[in-house]
């Protein structure tokens, strides 16, 4: 009796993720329709997941499975994401404060993670798409470190 896919066992990744620049005729026609689906969406002509595998002739669990694996070149190309974790001082304002500067740079805030106050300091998580910040990583880093309450900012995660 053939095996069903629900019965075969998943590889886990185990290391750095690891990338490959494939050329789209060789790639398998889920991941091929995975991309045309998603592009359906970001241009708006589909509302719902459900719309765009239809529209494609896909499962909905092949786009689950491949959705966060595959991306165009171009977007890769243009997004630049980091994360900043600080620790700042339990005082009204700082987190206003930084999150400003944040604006006045041209950031945009993609998530905010914040701890409990601990003895007078809270740890803040931030992940910044900076393709339109005209600063570098480093400088990002060191003004945001120098505002008032910040008493550590440091880059944890960083991709494109």
């Amino acid at each position: 009796m053939p095996e069903s896919k629900e019965f075969l066992p998943t590889m886990k990744h185990i290391g750095p993720e690891r990338y490959y620049l494939v050329r789209e005729d060789i790639l398998p026609e889920g991941v091929l329709k995975t991309a045309q689906a998603k592009e359906l969406l970001a241009r708006g002509e589909v509302k719902t997941i459900h719309d765009a595998v239809e529209q494609v002739g896909l499962s909905r669990s092949a786009f689950y499975k491949y959705k966060d694996g595959i991306h165009p070149l171009s977007k890769l190309e243009r997004e630049r994401i980091i994360t900043i974790s600080m620790d700042l001082e339990h005082k009204a304002g700082i987190l206003s404060r930084v999150l400003a500067l944040i604006a006045n740079l041209d950031g945009n805030v993609l998530t905010i993670h914040q701890t409990i106050p601990l003895q007078g300091m809270a740890n803040v998580v931030i992940s910044l798409e900076i393709s339109s910040m005209g600063e570098e990583i480093r400088e990002i880093v060191d003004r945001l470190g120098a505002q008032d309450g910040v008493k550590r900012a440091m880059v944890i995660g960083q991709g494109s």
